[in-house]
């Protein structure tokens, strides 16, 4: 098994205080929040805007006025500008100066420039890049290939906790928690039988047991019947792919968390599932409009459940983090050789 080699500073640094590498693709929303309206959003203390512009096109700025460095999410878009609702200065699409409605005729427009951001929007997320504009093409953003495939039907929760992207990370590798949601999870005694790691990701392959399959229609009703759970071995793999995370149980699911740090004690993050319908084969054969509309239609249909599974992390992730910071001299006793290659990615990667 490849290990990263790294400096006996880096191995020390605590990994609740680690910086983010700011060279990664981040999903900073969902497209559908992203509108003429602007928004605010945080990504590792960085305050930014986003907005649509007249033409539907995204953007990214710093959310912060040159004029009186006020939040330019308080605007509003006018054409491809940006308003800001304070004196209403406008601003172009490259954080320039474009308009100041009260310039004098013997006035230039201020020579004041904001940061921007690159955007792209992709697999239903607006995925923002905050490193260095130099780096910009030496990553992607993570794929998500099942979010327009017909075959499959998404779920997405948001989770937001006051804590450490570490402790979420770590929550997500590590499926012997899985004690925590008895009621809400489709899978039980897990094992772990391998692990690999680089220096971009770690991969954990489980092994355990599912009693979810889905084969026939009445499948789905296992989720609500217990009685009617029938236990099958099943692989179970997880990877945090940094910045993010993915998860395959079987043929059945992909799960997806896209992490976007805010501070060292607040974290957001996306989390997506998919269930597929592969195993209907007739319904592969239906007009593609017909598959569409169910794909539309069953959007959200594990809502419930995925809410559910957020509830009970966020309320333990979140006392991990309180009890870190009341003592921070406690250490863990960590039995989870997974959690160990995660942590040992975090710190190489904050350095990188």
């Amino acid at each position: 098994m490849p290990e990263t080699i790294s400096s006996p500073s880096t191995q020390q640094q605590d990994v609740r205080q680690l910086a983010i590498n700011f060279n990664h693709w981040y999903a900073i929303a969902r497209s559908t929040e992203v509108t003429t309206q602007p928004i605010s959003r945080t990504l590792w203390q960085q305050a930014i805007v986003l907005y649509r512009d007249g033409k539907g096109a995204v953007h990214a700025l710093e959310d912060r006025c040159p004029h009186r460095q006020v939040k330019l999410s308080h605007g509003h878009v006018i054409g491809n500008h940006l308003e800001c609702a304070y004196h209403g200065w406008q601003l172009n699409a490259k954080g320039e100066c474009a308009v100041v409605p009260y310039l004098a005729d013997n006035q230039k427009l201020p020579n004041c420039k904001i940061r921007t951001y690159p955007i792209r929007e992709q697999d239903g997320f607006i995925w923002l890049f905050p490193g260095a504009v130099e780096q910009v093409n030496s990553t992607a953003p993570l794929s998500l290939p099942e979010w327009d495939h017909l075959n499959y039907i998404a779920t997405v929760s948001v989770i937001d906790c006051e804590a450490h992207y570490s402790y979420l990370i770590e929550n997500l590798m590590d499926m012997y928690h899985g004690h925590l949601h008895q009621d809400y999870q489709a899978w039980a005694d897990p094992v772990l039988q391998d692990l690999q790691e680089d220096g971009d990701r770690v991969d954990a392959h489980y092994q355990a047991q599912s009693y979810y399959k889905i084969d026939k229609i009445w499948s789905i009703s296992q989720l609500f019947f217990p009685a009617l759970r029938r236990l099958h071995p099943e692989p179970l793999d997880v990877s945090y792919v940094y910045p993010h995370w993915t998860s395959t149980l079987g043929s059945d699911f992909k799960i997806y968390c896209l992490v976007c740090p805010i501070s060292q004690t607040a974290t957001r993050a996306y989390l997506i599932h998919f269930t597929s319908l592969n195993a209907f084969w007739r319904l592969h054969k239906l007009p593609v409009a017909f598959r569409r509309f169910v794909k539309d239609s069953l959007f959200g249909s594990a809502q419930k459940l995925l809410d559910g599974l957020v509830r009970q992390d966020v309320l333990m992730i979140e006392e991990e983090q309180q009890s870190y910071l009341a003592h921070p001299e406690r250490k863990n006793h960590e039995l989870n050789r997974a959690l160990v290659s995660v942590q040992r990615l975090m710190r190489t990667q904050a350095h990188s």
